[in-house]
């Protein structure tokens, strides 16, 4: 499906972008892929990466600015929308700024893409828009409604809209692998709460589940990976395991537990081998047979939360991933 085509990346520049941008390249060949962004000298730097590849394109835009997005859209066949505020503090101190990238943003992409014919579009949420206890995952929520209705919106014409969700990203810049890296030889490790559990994926499951969502969708899906948790304590224990752990609370707006489907979202969700998908409540469409496919209804009482999962990844796992990673870790 990607094959000699143009995709654009908003948010380019960050975790997801560093991987998918190799990982699309050498799969697929695209004639292009566009790195749609507003930090300049991150531009700058990830050109340096791409430097002999004339299929990987900067443009510097911002998804608050819809006229942007508009001349940067032209002939572009997909794309996937990574930017987003989603510091959890930092959204909770400075809230308009995130309404305004997270939510207005998304209304932005949608208008832009319908208007210019895009075929489809993959948003990547967080499993902080399933019942969302801080404004980040509020923001993620709504974002991840308007990407479903923007399959209504678009009537008639080509544009379709999916949406994959994520937990806790190994590595990536911001997660607690690279920070507990980088104080370990201080001796200690601060955890917030000794019950906090987390999923764990790589980016490069993200990014196959967007390949994936891209395939598969009709329209409306929600995507959710089928990944292990780990207990904080035990991710410490593989960092440095003779370091002392110092219990600091929780910060604003953070939750004990990731959770990535909802009681609510149960009834109309399917799984299926590798992952879940949430059908849209909207329009029948959770009945629909060419959005369900081959999926197997699940319980209505199934929540998917990092502490009740039935898969978990061992201490000597996240060793050895980190032993086989330590390169990047934290550099995308």
């Amino acid at each position: 499906m990607l094959n000699n085509s143009s995709i654009l990346v908003t948010g380019g520049t960050g975790s997801f972008g560093h991987t998918f941008i190799p990982m699309t390249l050498a799969k697929y060949n695209p004639k292009k892929i566009i790195i749609y962004s507003r930090d300049e000298m991150k531009q700058w730097e990830m050109a340096k990466l791409f430097q002999d590849d004339p299929r990987v394109r900067f443009f510097i835009g911002d998804v608050r600015d819809k006229d942007r997005l508009y001349r940067a859209l032209d002939g572009v066949d997909y794309v996937v929308h990574a930017a987003a505020t989603k510091i959890v503090p930092t959204a909770e101190y400075n809230p308009f700024e995130c309404v305004k990238t997270n939510i207005n943003g998304a209304m932005n992409l949608i208008d832009a893409c319908i208007d210019k014919g895009v075929k489809r579009v993959v948003a990547l949420s967080t499993d902080k828009a399933s019942s969302p206890a801080n404004l980040y995952g509020a923001t993620k929520l709504a974002s991840d409604k308007l990407f479903v209705a923007g399959n209504s919106y678009s009537g008639g014409k080509q544009t379709r809209f999916a949406v994959v969700r994520y937990g806790n990203v190994m590595g990536s810049r911001g997660s607690v692998i690279p920070f507990f890296l980088s104080i370990a030889a201080q001796g200690k490790l601060p955890i917030t709460d000794t019950r906090m559990t987390r999923f764990m994926i790589t980016l490069e499951q993200g990014v196959e589940l967007v390949w994936h969502a891209f395939e598969d969708m009709e329209g409306g899906e929600i995507y959710v990976k089928k990944i292990p948790s780990m207990k904080v304590t035990d991710v410490a224990l593989a960092v440095a395991p003779d370091a002392e752990q110092t219990i600091m609370g929780i910060r604003p707006g953070e939750k004990l537990h990731e959770q990535m489907i909802s009681a609510e979202d149960a009834y109309h969700t399917y799984q299926y081998p590798d992952h879940f998908k949430i059908l849209p409540a909207i329009h029948n469409w959770s009945i629909d047979p060419n959005r369900i496919k081959d999926g197997v209804k699940v319980p209505e009482d199934f929540v998917y939360e990092s502490d009740s999962n039935t898969e978990w990844m061992s201490i000597d796992t996240l060793k050895e991933w980190i032993e086989q990673n330590q390169h990047k870790i934290g550099n995308i």
